[in-house]
């Protein structure tokens, strides 16, 4: 029982660590820079150039529905944890996206500075089994049922396929500095999964 006790406080840490990077990096190195990723608010904007709903009411129905996949495929104790796991980071995002801090970088090494620190973010919670409640749901189903396939890779072609849609929203630029951005950082994710794991 203690044992299980300290697994859970170290996760739900690892977890608050993870998404405190994150959402750090999110709201001071990619927004101000408009540089996408392919995530669930990618696609609630996608969505939204199709049916007229706001963005928020999108975003919050598709992490309501990637909240029953994760009941139905990946199980109670995975559902806590990204309950947990969301609310660290919108309340962590909130926080930071109205920080008056203003970080004087430019785009790419904005993007290289944020691709080790969400890469870094990603890892704490799927390491300690939670979901970021984003692209990566669908990613650890697809992986449950086929542990052959790299779950980073997985979680980088979904955002690769969310940025082709955003291509013809978005223009250019940002779906360019996206599709970089996640291929670096989907890298850097597989990189510190396969040092974990030899440890």
């Amino acid at each position: 029982m203690e044992i299980n006790s300290r697994k859970h406080i170290h996760d739900v840490g690892m977890i608050s660590l993870g998404n405190f990077v994150m959402s750090f990096a999110y709201a001071k190195f990619m927004v101000p820079h408009k540089i996408i990723n392919g995530g669930v608010t990618s696609l609630s904007m996608i969505v939204t150039k199709f049916i007229l709903v706001r963005i928020d009411l999108i975003n919050t129905l598709l992490l309501l529905g990637l909240l029953v996949l994760t009941t139905l495929f990946l199980g109670r104790e995975l559902l806590i944890k990204s309950i947990v796991s969301s609310i660290t980071y919108s309340i962590f995002f909130t926080f930071f996206i109205n920080l008056p801090l203003i970080i004087h970088l430019s785009a790419v090494p904005s993007l290289l500075i944020a691709s080790l620190l969400i890469a870094f973010g990603y890892f704490c919670c799927l390491s300690s089994n939670a979901s970021t409640v984003g692209m990566d749901v669908i990613a650890l189903i697809i992986f449950k049922y086929n542990q052959k396939i790299s779950l980073a890779k997985l979680i980088r072609f979904l955002n690769f396929f969310i940025l082709g849609f955003g291509l013809f929203i978005y223009g250019i630029q940002s779906v360019i500095l996206g599709l970089i951005f996640t291929y670096i950082y989907s890298f850097e994710l597989n990189l510190l999964f396969g040092y974990f794991k030899e440890k």
